[in-house]
């Protein structure tokens, strides 16, 4: 799969927030009092632990947006494993322009870079058994665009973008409905024949409703392991099988040997730790 990173008509309005929300009405009174304007320096953005990269368009743009004599030269690229103490970019320019942009560059990058090395190590623990890694709709507001893209950064792929993008049917949905067929019943009657429909189970009782209604993928919400492993039996290829609910680093590897298709984890998004990036002054410049 090809890493496209998001247009930046998606991107340009996330950073312009983040940096309109940083600079205040006065902007950086700090650099400008500190730093002469007419100085000029380079530095490196360095990892300072392990992890996978994501999310150097987005800090280029900040630094770029602050001030367009800036120029960031890659040195590694968004998807590429680093090491403690490797280099992932140079900056190069004014000062005042770097240090301005400095911290909304490594907000993002860290951030970006942390959800795609939560999600390679998830990637990695279920490899060649037949499980691709999915994340949610659980992701920051504003963000969304982005922390998908970190996930296809660390190897995963990406469930709906939106409420409008597929149709999925929750266990709300099916308590208002009246019950599994009467909410698929009422899905395909109010959709286009191009749009996919989704159920979530949580018995085999209501799996079986599901499929003799026909569904395009079925969401296999908290079972065990030994339901898993029906539940597949059950559906035999008729179904996109997806399991989800409460799936950690520890037991991915057992879930996906139940024969899913796809694992989906909330906490990609959420709660992955942020990437510990630095941005050291080259003084040897």
């Amino acid at each position: 799969m090809t890493l496209v990173s998001p247009s930046r008509l998606i991107i340009e309005p996330i950073v312009r927030t983040a940096l309109l929300e940083d600079l205040g009405v006065a902007g950086d009174i700090t650099s400008n009092a500190v730093i002469a304007r007419e100085h000029r320096s380079s530095a490196f953005i360095v990892a300072r632990k392990p992890g996978v990269v994501a999310g150097l368009d987005v800090a280029e743009l900040a630094f770029e947006m602050v001030d367009p004599a800036l120029v960031l030269e890659r040195r590694v690229e968004d998807g590429a494993s680093v090491a403690a103490g490797d280099l992932i970019a140079e900056i190069r320019g004014p000062t005042r322009g770097m240090l301005t942009g400095e911290r909304t560059a490594l907000n993002f990058l860290g951030h970006l870079s942390g959800v795609a090395t939560v999600t390679a190590g998830i990637v990695d623990a279920v490899k060649g058994m037949g499980a691709a890694i999915a994340c949610t709709r659980k992701t920051t507001p504003g963000l969304r665009a982005l922390e998908k893209y970190a996930v296809r950064a660390g190897g995963g792929m990406n469930h709906r973008f939106s409420l409008s993008d597929a149709v999925l049917i929750k266990d709300n949905h099916i308590a208002f409905a009246g019950g599994v067929a009467e909410a698929i019943r009422r899905a395909k009657a109010g959709v286009g024949h191009m749009v996919k429909i989704e159920v979530e189970v949580d018995t085999l009782e209501q799996l079986e409703m599901a499929l003799s209604e026909g569904i395009d993928a079925v969401l296999l919400d908290n079972m065990t392991t030994d339901d898993l492993r029906r539940a597949v039996l059950m559906v035999s290829r008729r179904a996109i099988t997806e399991a989800s609910g409460g799936i950690t680093p520890q037991t991915a590897a057992t879930i996906a040997a139940t024969g899913v298709d796809l694992i989906s984890i909330g906490w990609l998004t959420h709660s992955a730790p942020t990437l510990d990036l630095g941005l050291d002054v080259n003084l040897d410049r």
